[in-house]
Formats: structure tokens, sequence, C-alpha cells
């Protein structure tokens, strides 16, 4: 008798789903807690954690119709079937619009094709609702309804530009790989991750966001005099329009090798008004960098990739599993895909371990940032974005150790406050 493999994945996504409700459910109930934390008392202004709540609790209950629609949907199309049905018919399409349907390429791309519009139209409303009710609601969402269905039609363009050639090239990987399919599948991706970690920046985000340099004054020469001291090798500096989609604020870097580059959200300089706590912010971003926090993460990242297609090389030839999932033949993307839903428990335990580093990054990245002298001015960002973004003040410590990859504010203050220990 054959391994029930549907019905295994099936009954695991729902033990997950329970499992993270449950989590949810705790979290609700931190959201709901009516004073502040003891650590931000007569830090946080009770103005703003009433607001902080209402926005968080909005998306507490929102989130909660989300994964069960969501659930039901994704266990709905396993039980029944419905991807081994919607292969047959978009082969059906192929040979209806004069193409072989033999080529699996073609096939895959008429199936990938139609899945696309059908993400698009399921997560449509949520994605609506999000942004002009919830969002909107607590004055986040800058958007016209205009500029949403602008950018959702630049993202579907993008995809149809690069989504073929990518996918054409890992069918022809598996079809012709043979002993060293795991090799050339990872090869093919770190390329590929490297060529759009260098394309991205310069060719697809502008399309969504405008670049500038950021302005001759002070807070430049600071944020320059402190990558210099560090030896960054700064070679732009950016504001991007972040405040025509929304009033939340970030920074970031990126760049290889000599030509890095650091971005401010115009968001963030209108919220921070002392300069020092944006370059705070930034001597956190710094202190990844020096730290190698980067380098590490890209690492991990390229092992487990290995490590995936290592594994799929173990199972794509495995007809039974194919069977269990109502496939007769055994497409290089079905198989992907079947092999990504089997290792769903694997996936959740590294993505945990993934969040305690993370965490502990995040805390180095502070400690950096105060030896350099930061402590009060990073204190006081990290309280100005927690305020300005209306961020959870009260979270439930099972809910934050599973899901957040950033430590809570609270647990990053306490770290701050904490005194240097001092050598004998």
């Amino acid at each position: 008798m054959a391994f029930p493999f549907l019905e295994a994945v099936i009954g695991f996504m729902i033990l997950m789903y329970i499992f993270e409700t449950y989590l949810d459910l705790r979290q609700h109930t931190a959201l709901k807690l009516p004073s502040l934390p003891k650590t931000l008392e007569g830090v946080i202004s009770q103005e703003k954690f009433e607001k902080s709540r209402a926005y968080s609790l909005d998306k507490s209950h929102f989130h909660f119709i989300h994964e069960f629609v969501t659930i039901l949907m994704d266990s709905a199309i396993l039980f029944f079937r419905v991807l081994p049905w919607f292969w047959k018919r978009s082969g059906d399409f192929v040979t209806l619009v004069g193409l072989n349907a033999e080529n699996e390429i073609l096939h895959t791309l008429a199936f990938l094709g139609g899945v696309m519009i059908w993400s698009q139209i399921t997560d449509l409303p949520f994605s609506l609702y999000s942004t002009f009710v919830v969002e909107a609601r607590h004055g986040f969402n800058k958007q016209t309804i205009w500029l949403f269905f602008r950018d959702m039609v630049k993202g579907i363009c993008l995809a149809v530009i690069l989504g073929p050639p990518i996918v054409s090239a890992i069918i022809v990987i598996v079809q012709k790989g043979g002993a060293y399919l795991a090799i050339y599948l990872w090869a093919f991706m770190f390329v590929l991750s490297l060529v759009m970690m260098t394309l991205y920046p310069v060719l697809i985000a502008p399309l969504f966001n405008k670049f500038t340099p950021l302005p001759e004054g002070e807070l430049r020469q600071k944020i320059e005099k402190l990558a210099s001291s560090l030896k960054f090798p700064l070679k732009k500096l950016f504001v991007v329009d972040g405040s025509t989609r929304s009033s939340h604020s970030n920074a970031y870097m990126y760049g290889f090798f000599k030509n890095k580059r650091i971005v401010l959200y115009d968001t963030l300089i209108q919220q921070c008004k002392d300069d020092e706590e944006i370059v705070a912010v930034i001597a956190h971003e710094l202190g990844h960098w020096k730290l190698n926090h980067t380098m590490y993460s890209f690492i991990a990242v390229q092992i487990l990739t290995f490590l995936q297609f290592g594994g799929y090389t173990l199972v794509r030839n495995s007809s039974s599993l194919f069977q269990s999932f109502g496939f007769d033949t055994q497409p290089v993307i079905i198989g992907l895909i079947i092999f990504q839903h089997t290792i769903i428990p694997l996936q959740h335990l590294v993505s945990f371990a993934l969040n305690l580093v993370s965490r502990s990054f995040e805390f180095q990245a502070d400690a950096f940032a105060k030896k350099l002298g930061y402590a009060s001015a990073l204190r006081a960002g990290l309280v100005k974005l927690q305020e300005e973004n209306l961020s959870a003040m009260n979270t439930d410590p099972w809910y934050s150790a599973y899901h957040y990859s950033h430590p809570p504010l609270v647990e990053r203050l306490d770290a701050i406050d904490k005194p240097d220990k001092k050598a004998d």
C-alpha cells in the first residue's frame, strides 16, 4: 500500500494552522491589554499606545479571516485534486491556441499563467481591504486606487517578462541535469540571485518608487562621516518616496563589494526630527555589515537552497508521490510544487531557527551602535519608529519567539539600557 502523501500533507497543514491560530489568539490577548509594558511607561504616550492597540487589533482581526480562507482554499485545492485537473486544462489550452502541448515548457508556462491569474483574483479582495480599509483607517495608506492597480499591473508585466526564461531554464536543467542535477540547479539559482540583486535596485525598484540623492546638509555629512569611520564603501545615499504609498518608515542598504548604497525612506526623515536618531538607525544597519550578518545570511540561504535541491533530486522520480497528488505524469514544475508541500514540516523548523539567528543579529547590531556612542539616539530612534509605525507594544512571548525576526521593542531597550560588562 502506497504511503498517503497527500493526506499527510493536508493533515500537517491543518495542524500547523491550528498551532499558529493558537499563537495568534495568544497575541490577540496580549494586544488587548489596557496598559503599556513597564519598560515603555513614560516612554510611549498613552495616545500613541491607544492608537497602536487599535491598529494592531484591526490587523489581528483581518489576519484571522485571511488565514482561515487561505487554509480552506489550499486544503480544498489539494483534497479535490484541482492541480492535476488544472494541469490537464492548461494542456488543452496550449492545443487550442495551436501549439504543441507535448512541449513541457509551453505546457508549464500556460499552467503558471493560469495559477497567476487565479492568485491575483483570490488575493485582490484581501489586498484592497488591507490597503484601503485597515491601513487607511489608521492613517497609513497614501495610495490612490489608480496607483494600487498600476503597481499590480507592473508586477504582472515583470512576471510575464522574467518568468518564462527562468522557468524554461529550470525545466531544461532538470531534464538534462543527470547525477549532478542538485549542483546545476543550485548554481543557476545562485547566479540568478546575484543578477537579481544587481538589477533590482537599478532597474526594477525605480519602476515603483522614485530614488533621489539625499540633499547636501548636516544629515548627509553625519552619515558619510560614520560610513567613512567604519570604512564602509558608501557610493550613493538615496531618499525613496515611500510616502506616496504609506507613512510607514524604514531604511536599508544594498550593493556588492565596493559599491554600497544606503536608502532612507522620506517618512523616516519626516518622523525623526533629530538627525542623530536617523544616524543611530544607520549605525545599526552598518553594524550588520561590519559584523558580516548579511554574508552569513546569504551563505545560510545558499546552503538551504542546495539541500532543498538535493532533497528534490531524491524524490523527483517517485511515481507514487505524483500519483498520491493525482498526477499520472511527472512534470518538472509539478514535482517542485509537490516537493515544497512535502517538506513543510522542515520549512517551519528552519524558519524558526532563522528567526532565532536574526533576532541575535539584531541585538548584536544594536550593541554595535551603542559601542559607537549612539545608545541614547538609537533608543530614541527605535521608540520613534515604534510610535510612528504604531507597532504592537504588548507582545506574547511565544508568538514573538515563533514569528518575529526582530526582537520586540521592550527587549531591545532592555538590552541597550543594560550596562556593558567591564573587564576585570
